[in-house]
């Protein structure tokens, strides 16, 4: 057991289709893994009892040939997710006990292509993080090591669940959330591929906000063509959701095993931040020279307000979380703090935020609050919009000269030690997001390829970002990247 977890979404559908194996032998391998997930902490709910209905459903479907691209595979659903009947608590303790009535358009899109879900996935409070320390279900690990050293790695965040259940094989595929880098950013630390897809190509109905206009879903897969598989089925326009696009959704899976012969290739030289590490520089370095030897041109090109990009984030972020999250009140679900006789409605409110958020979560809404205030509003928030707007510019003057995409480094480091310091430091950990936060600004699509390793043999990815709706030529040229760079999932077992 523990051979048909390994598969891509990719050869489980063909397997599936040849009746190699049956949904239910599939479903129960990723259970099987599942269950040594206590080890990594990266499912919060399994749902042993709904996969193994859905699967012998597929299996019924298969057999009267009208099975759909995903029918029969085994996916894990970030806990941002809403699904019907079963707990969605987006990590946090003020949403104890709240299940859902509703499904969420993605969701429910992908159990109407056949899908199978495993269980929910550990992920940082409100999608806010980037270890997957914030979580009240305790820190994901990664299921990565460093040569030498058994100590526990994270995984990445908010989607860290995501990224270690797809890299330790516990199920075929996962979906995430990228407000900031969410998606990509674990990607690149567990050795995955992360897709954030263009703003609005996907339904946000049903996921938990965090900052409306940053947010999108996206999916989390062991390959690029698993990528535009799973992209296929959550895509379309959704009219409960009104900043969801009516766009053809292509497919996308037709983009791929094609040359790139004449596409330019942009390198930001604002993206050379001080301190980067040699590694991730060479690593930059000789993906370029992959893409040049396939046939693609490599191009200089500057973003001048990318030093901006950070700031601007967590001044928008934070503002609309700050917004959002005041619904969480006490009163109509979740948690609610007990008060003393005489004590009001508003104690309540406070008493019930208070116990309810976790330390970063209330960091963001108090920067978000006072951003938003008399007094500060022109100065931060509409300050940071007028930037967020020159910083979309910027994309735009770059495709308009010709360039296809853009590449850049993911993150600025491999994984980091769980605990290691950098949690005392907000700063720090939000450095993180250095490299990702632009494409949310501009509302671009982009992707994460693990491209290599470092000194002591943690994946490391790069980061390719395309044009608005143009995820087909993103995961054409990732595909060749993904090809050239040979890249070996050869995880020890962490069991």
């Amino acid at each position: 057991m523990g051979e048909l977890s390994k598969l891509s979404i990719a050869a489980a559908r063909d397997g599936l289709n040849k009746g190699n194996f049956s949904a239910i032998e599939l479903t129960k391998d990723c259970l099987l893994e599942s269950t040594k997930s206590n080890q990594l902490n990266a499912f919060c709910i399994i749902t042993d009892e709904l996969a193994e209905r859905q699967a012998t459903i597929a299996d019924q479907n298969i057999a009267k040939k009208i099975n759909g691209n995903l029918t029969g595979i085994p996916l894990g659903i970030k806990d941002i997710f809403c699904t019907k009947g079963v707990k969605t608590q987006a990590a946090s303790k003020i949403l104890t006990g709240f299940t859902p009535p509703y499904e969420s358009t993605i969701t429910q899109k992908l159990w109407n292509s056949g899908a199978v879900m495993i269980g929910k996935l550990n992920m940082d409070e409100f999608a806010m993080g980037s270890s997957n320390e914030t979580s009240v279900y305790g820190s994901c690990i990664n299921p990565w090591k460093a040569q030498n050293n058994q100590k526990n790695l994270t995984p990445g965040g908010s989607s860290g669940g995501s990224g270690a259940a797809v890299a330790a094989n516990l199920c075929l595929a996962a979906t995430g959330t990228d407000t900031g880098g969410s998606i990509r950013q674990p990607a690149a630390f567990t050795g995955i591929v992360g897709l954030k897809p263009t703003y609005g190509r996907c339904s946000r109905w049903g996921i938990i906000a965090f900052a409306s206009s940053l947010d999108q879903a996206g999916p989390m897969t062991k390959t690029v063509r698993d990528s535009a598989i799973l992209l296929g089925e959550m895509s379309g326009f959704d009219s409960k959701d009104s900043t969801s696009v009516q766009k053809e959704v292509p497919n996308f899976e037709s983009y791929l095993d094609k040359n790139i012969k004449g596409k330019k290739i942009g390198i930001p030289r604002e993206y050379r931040v001080d301190g980067m590490p040699e590694e991730i520089e060479a690593l930059w370095i000789e993906g370029a020279e992959k893409l040049k030897s396939a046939g693609a041109q490599i191009v200089d090109i500057s973003l001048p307000h990318t030093q901006y990009a950070l700031p601007t984030y967590y001044v928008i972020a934070p503002a609309e979380a700050s917004s959002n999250l005041a619904r969480y009140d006490g009163v109509r679900f979740g948690e609610r703090a007990s008060t003393d006789n005489g004590e009001g409605i508003d104690e309540m409110y406070k008493k019930t935020r208070q116990n309810g958020f976790g330390a970063e979560v209330k960091r963001r809404i108090m920067i978000g609050t006072y951003a938003l205030s008399a007094g500060f509003y022109d100065a931060y928030y509409i300050r940071a919009q007028k930037v967020r707007k020159l910083i979309q510019n910027d994309f735009v003057e770059v495709f308009q000269k010709g360039v296809d995409v853009i590449l850049t480094p993911t993150t600025p480091s491999a994984a980091f030690q769980l605990k290691d310091g950098k949690k005392k430091n907000p700063l720090d950990m939000y450095l993180n997001d250095v490299f990702t936060v632009t494409a949310n600004l501009a509302g671009l699509p982009a992707i994460s390829v693990p491209t290599g390793k470092d000194k002591v043999g943690l994946p490391l990815g790069l980061q390719l970002i395309g044009k608005p709706w143009g995820e087909g030529d993103l995961l054409r040229i990732a595909d060749v990247l993904e090809k050239e760079s040979l890249f070996e999932r050869n995880i020890n077992k962490w069991w």
